[in-house]
């Protein structure tokens, strides 16, 4: 029953009836809790990745930085597509659907990946994201955990998140975070150079990276600190020579 396998996990979550609750853990019982070799956190608006605020070891800090550069993966899926994503062998599946995130996730050693949206009511926050390290279908137990799981953790998310003044993370977020502010900073400034929305100017900024093999924060970086401009032409930048 749901409310059996609320019970355990609050259980977990709280072991000692504490009401405090750090980041890290939350990451760290949604594996324990599902039997996920490892997972991670990510916040979400407009469609659009904004940053992990957990993960629980290197691979899984990878999915999400992967997730937010390339703005494909599980968790985007999840969110985008508000129902759970299911990938039991992500080196081999039945439809190719991550072009760009699939062999870097492969390579660094995650075979199954599984996003979940984190919601409460009508509020969406981001994906959990759960990853194997071998191929791997979840039970009809595991993903009926990690369903209640995700629910949990959208839910302490938010109390987290409670105190915290207007658009600025909460410190018991912010402590794991992997927020790449710089990134959101050059969508910004994209978005006027092109006359386009923001989320617009992201895609142009991912497009950039992806196509010249750069990592989506050293592009941003040069784009801050004027050493690349965009411009509305059919490549789509130049470096700026001032």
């Amino acid at each position: 029953m749901t409310s059996d396998r609320r019970a355990r996990i609050l259980e977990r979550l709280y072991p000692t009836g504490e009401a405090k609750l750090e980041a890290a853990r939350l990451g760290e019982v949604c594996a324990e809790v599902t039997g996920a070799t490892g997972a991670g956190l990510m916040l979400m608006s407009g469609d659009a990745p904004r940053g992990s605020v957990a993960t629980t070891d290197e691979v899984s800090t990878l999915i999400e930085d992967l997730q937010f550069s390339l703005g494909e993966g599980p968790c985007v899926d999840a969110y985008r597509f508000d129902r759970p994503i299911l990938e039991p062998d992500l080196a081999n599946p039945a439809v190719v659907r991550w072009v760009a995130f699939a062999g870097p996730a492969v390579a660094a050693g995650a075979r199954a990946v599984f996003g979940f949206p984190l919601q409460v009511g009508a509020v969406r926050l981001g994906a959990l994201n759960l990853y194997c390290d071998r191929p791997a279908d979840l039970s009809v137990d595991q993903h009926a955990d990690a369903l209640v799981m995700a629910e949990v953790a959208a839910q302490a998310l938010l109390i987290m998140q409670s105190h915290a003044p207007p658009d600025v993370l909460a410190i018991e977020l912010e402590r794991g975070s992997n927020f790449q502010h710089v990134v959101y900073q050059a969508s910004g400034m994209v978005a006027a150079q092109l006359a386009v929305s923001v989320a617009q100017a992201m895609i142009r900024l991912r497009g950039h990276a992806f196509g010249h093999g750069r990592p989506l924060t050293e592009v941003a970086q040069d784009v801050v600190g004027r050493r690349l401009r965009f411009e509305d032409d059919p490549d789509a930048n130049r470096q700026a020579t001032q």
